[in-house]
């Protein structure tokens, strides 16, 4: 897996600063995804996020770096938009739909799965993966079933919700695994604010499709809601974000890639004090989800193993 270069080297106490911004504002994007759908409509809210999260970027850019380097040729916008729909409109419209139903913290946790389908895209397309690979895939996948089926037979979650988030995640390693082989923008802040862009128009225009115009009641939208939308625009989307494309220069891929183990985790916590329940099959299926993606790094990590289903890039985004 790539490492940082010599001359790019960083402190250590910077390195662990913005891995706890990465671990503990995408852990919470979960819970703040929750509160903001308890009143607002959930696709064109995911549209308003990504779009203003866009905008800052491209601005934040523009001043930086001049205006002209926002020129991005007609292959990387068709690129950053195939990208933007998967991650986007397929994998966060997903789960902004989703967790109308499912709590947050078990969201988060059938989530967790995204780097195992990316192991599975990998396989399907003919690559070899080691046998720590399979375990952790296999392992991984029976833990998701341990956290659905339960709850979908007796009725305790809403199946089709839980049902969205597994699609979700297909659709969040779908843009991951082909983010690496499509003509994105050089610049990763370019290229994730292209594809905030054009996912978030995509989502709109679906939210406006599906009848949510009709859900568009400010009137009705909680101060809880609308701070969570801020929250989500501001520390989710931008400052998560930065922090995550300057550690992909900064640090390790395979210590940047722990945020897949974190997150969860943070989610279940924060989940458990907004008051959502946990039961001893929760517990065991997510002891399964975060050991097999363990694995999976750690034996993706190995000098001797090719680039792997961790692998990083700055086309990569939280699902939440």
């Amino acid at each position: 897996m790539r490492q940082a270069r010599p001359d790019q080297a960083a402190p250590g106490w910077q390195i662990w600063a913005a891995l706890i911004v990465v671990y503990i504002v995408w852990g919470s994007t979960y819970l703040g995804i929750r509160i903001v759908v308890e009143t607002m409509p959930p696709l064109l809210s995911a549209a308003a996020r990504h779009l203003l999260a866009g905008l800052i970027l491209f601005a934040f850019i523009g001043f930086r770096h001049g205006w002209g380097s926002l020129r991005l040729s007609r292959a990387e916008w068709i690129a950053a938009a195939f990208v933007g729909l998967a991650l986007l409109l397929g994998g966060n419209g997903l789960v902004m739909l989703g967790e109308r139903d499912v709590p947050s913290g078990l969201a988060a946790l059938i989530i967790a799965v995204v780097p195992l389908f990316v192991v599975v895209l990998r396989i399907l397309f003919g690559e070899r993966v080691g046998l720590g690979t399979l375990v952790g895939v296999a392992l991984g996948l029976a833990g998701m079933l341990v956290l659905i089926v339960p709850r979908g037979v007796d009725g305790s979650v809403q199946l089709a919700g839980m049902l969205m988030l597994v699609a979700a995640s297909a659709s969040w390693s779908i843009g991951s695994y082909f983010s690496k082989r499509v003509a994105l923008p050089k610049d990763p802040l370019a290229s994730t604010g292209a594809q905030m862009l054009t996912g978030g128009i995509a989502l709109a225009v679906v939210g406006v499709l599906l009848g949510e115009i009709g859900l568009v009641q400010p009137e009705r939208f909680s101060t809880e809601s609308l701070l969570a939308f801020a929250y989500l625009v501001t520390f989710g989307s931008v400052l998560a974000y930065t922090a995550y494309t300057w550690l992909l220069v900064h640090a390790p891929v395979s210590k940047v890639a722990t945020y897949a183990l974190v997150n969860p985790v943070v989610a279940t916590f924060l989940g458990a004090l907004y008051g959502e329940s946990i039961d001893v099959m929760m517990l065991i299926g997510a002891a399964m989800i975060v050991v097999s993606v363990a694995l999976v790094i750690l034996t993706e990590s190995r000098p001797a193993q090719p680039t792997g289903a961790l692998e990083t890039s700055p086309t990569r985004l939280d699902p939440a």
